[in-house]
């Protein structure tokens, strides 16, 4: 509710905002209307001009809703009828220009009547001085309790304080209709974000005092009980267990409501690839507020599915893929997805099997990979197989595994065929806040496993790898409506290590390559590497990588678009020996298109060794 109280500057206003709803509705043209307009040549011309002197900040509100506007398509428009709304127009506009805080203004008409030599119709000037704004004075942001008494200040959860201390029409700043309606629904989405999605406004009021420009704002909001996850119930599942597929979920059951959980759990029963459809909504009707049921509404997945896909990178040019699902392959019922990638690097095809999880969220797993890659002059065949357990929790996930890798290459200086067998553990954590395209936050990854070469010979081996990648806030843009966005520093690292005698024979697709699209930019893909005697590249036993990149917001037209731009350095090094890393250096400027899907990147970069420009693009966010 918004009170102006009375005063000589507004005794001829009619109730606020009103005729901004009605005049906004009366602009959408009637089909009928534009039928006419189209057919009669006549609705081309004015029935008089109209010219609106007024500072930028208010003339396209008074341009695009005056009254007059909409009459002036009317060439046969009676003079009685122009009058009457020539003497509204000033009243007109004061209701206006109160929805953008100016409570206050000077109107005037300048009326030319029409002239027959030369021909021109009526002319109208209307010259508008909006006044001083309108600023907040007061903000009274109170919370009702169930019985209707309100919260005293030392008694309020934590979540309500943080509603106050968030408040979005702070005192001082100027008052709108558009930021008091945003301010109050922010406040409210905030409540019931977290602990209290039954949350209302129960009431809200603004006094305008026009003579003193000052708003006085009261809001009081009825937050409702403060909810706990319950149990999760599954409708709409018929071939697939839905209590194993509970825990997929991750549901945190028993811990305060948080919308976000709620929408995470829901991405992460879509993204099992057991249903086509999942739509998570809280039972509030009757249930106890402190274990609320959430019910999951599903469409089941077929159980198989072939998907054909083409697409190309940068790195490794047109690529062609055959991808197979099946959600419960005999005899164990495992979920199995196996795949054919074919491009001009690498061919590959594999089977991943993964079981349901049980209750701890553990779930067993198998895997098989034969590939094919060019690696500089080299051809390397590679081949593994995997079996362990894995463990996908809401920020981390770990796996332990047993496996076995064989590498055969071919080319001028290619190394001797070797077999390995491992076992390995690996931890991720992700701590982002988003998964699709995060702007804060920070993740860190670490593999280690420890081994024995097969053949040509016995050696013991351990290997090592570890990433780290972060978001920093690095300064502020705004845009000319006020709003503002950070912009931010993305840090990345990356750290490996194959560690055994010199002389060991470990296989080849256990070392390290980099350079490409996600690692060194400016470099070809697995172009940075060691090398043989005869100059030609292998895989190292040693890998350091790093990347700063500073990516900022882009306005245009002075608001803020989807579109970022970057600039970057990077740097990477591979070698058999730590004391011979020598960096490979890349710099280069990109864009960052912020689509529904997650980020898609470009990049020009300069590789200083290779002394070439390279593009390279990017779709999604990973780590």
């Amino acid at each position: 509710m918004c009170i102006v109280r009375p005063t000589l500057a507004l005794r001829s206003a009619l109730p606020l905002f009103s005729v901004l709803l009605v005049s906004g509705c009366s602009q959408l043209p009637r089909a009928a209307d534009t039928q006419e307009d189209e057919a009669t040549p006549a609705a081309a011309s004015s029935a008089f001009d109209l010219e609106i002197q007024a500072p930028d900040t208010v003339r396209p509100l008074l341009e695009r809703h005056l009254e007059l506007q909409r009459f002036r398509a009317l060439p046969d428009l009676h003079g009685d009828e122009l009058q009457r709304l020539v003497d509204a127009a000033p009243a007109d506009a004061r209701e206006l220009l109160g929805t953008l805080g100016f409570f206050s203004p000077t109107v005037r008409i300048d009326w030319q009547a029409a002239t027959a030599v030369p021909p021109r119709p009526d002319a109208l000037v209307i010259e508008v001085d909006p006044g001083p704004p309108t600023r907040v004075t007061r903000a009274d942001v109170q919370f009702a309790s169930p019985d209707g008494a309100l919260f005293a200040a030392a008694d309020l959860p934590r979540p309500l304080r943080r509603v106050q201390r968030d408040w979005g029409l702070a005192v001082g700043e100027t008052f709108t209709q558009a930021a008091w309606d945003d301010a109050k629904h922010k406040g409210l989405r905030a409540l019931q974000a977290r602990r209290y999605p039954t949350a209302r406004i129960e009431y809200s009021r603004a006094e305008i005092d026009a003579d003193a420009n000052g708003a006085a704002l009261a809001v009081t909001y009825a937050p409702g009980p403060a909810y706990r996850f319950g149990p999760l119930r599954i409708e709409g599942s018929e071939h697939y267990n839905p209590e194993a597929l509970r825990h997929l979920a991750l549901l945190p059951t028993g811990e305060d409501y948080d919308e976000a959980e709620l929408l995470d759990a829901q991405q992460r029963l879509v993204a099992s690839g057991y249903y086509d459809a999942v739509f998570l909504r809280l039972d509030t009707e009757g249930g106890d507020p402190q274990a609320v049921p959430v019910v999951a509404q599903v469409r089941e997945a077929p159980r198989q599915k072939l998907v054909f896909g083409v697409g190309a990178s940068t790195d490794s040019g047109p690529r062609l893929s055959l991808d197979h699902t099946h959600n419960q392959m005999p005899p164990l019922g495992w979920r199995a997805l196996s795949k054919l990638s074919l491009d001009r690097k690498t061919q590959l095809i594999g089977t991943h099997w993964i079981d349901l999880p049980n209750q701890d969220g553990w779930r067993w797993t198998g895997a098989a990979q034969w590939q094919r890659q060019e690696t500089g002059a080299l051809d390397v065949n590679s081949a593994s197989l995997t079996a362990g357990r894995t463990q996908a929790g809401r920020d981390i996930d770990r796996t332990t595994y047993l496996q076995y890798d064989a590498s055969r290459a071919q080319g001028e200086g290619a190394p001797a065929d070797a077999t390995a067998l491992s076992l390995n553990y690996g931890w991720t954590g992700r701590y982002f806040n988003s998964d699709i395209a995060p702007t804060r936050g920070w993740g860190l990854a670490a593999e280690l496993g420890a081994g024995m070469t097969l053949h040509p010979q016995r050696d013991p081996f351990w290997r090592a790898l570890l990433r780290w990648q972060s978001f920093v806030p690095a300064g502020q843009v705004q845009a000319d409506n006020g709003r503002t966005r950070s912009a931010r520093l993305a840090l990345r690292a990356e750290l490996g290590a194959a560690l055994a005698r010199e002389n060991a024979d470990i296989p080849l697709n256990l070392l390290f390559l980099t350079g490409g699209d996600t690692t060194v930019r400016g470099y070809a893909y697995r172009s940075i590497g060691a090398r043989t005697d005869s100059n030609q590249l292998y895989g190292g036993r040693y890998l350091a990588v790093g990347s700063v990149e500073w990516q900022r917001p882009i306005v245009h037209q002075g608001a803020f678009t989807d579109w970022e731009s970057a600039v970057f350095i990077d740097a990477g090094a591979v070698s058999d020996h730590p004391e011979t890393l020598t960096p490979r250096v890349g710099v280069g400027a990109g864009l960052r298109w912020r689509s529904p899907v997650g980020p898609l990147q470009a990049d020009l970069a300069y590789g200083m060794h290779d002394r070439q420009l390279r593009l390279h693009l990017r779709m999604g966010f990973s780590f």
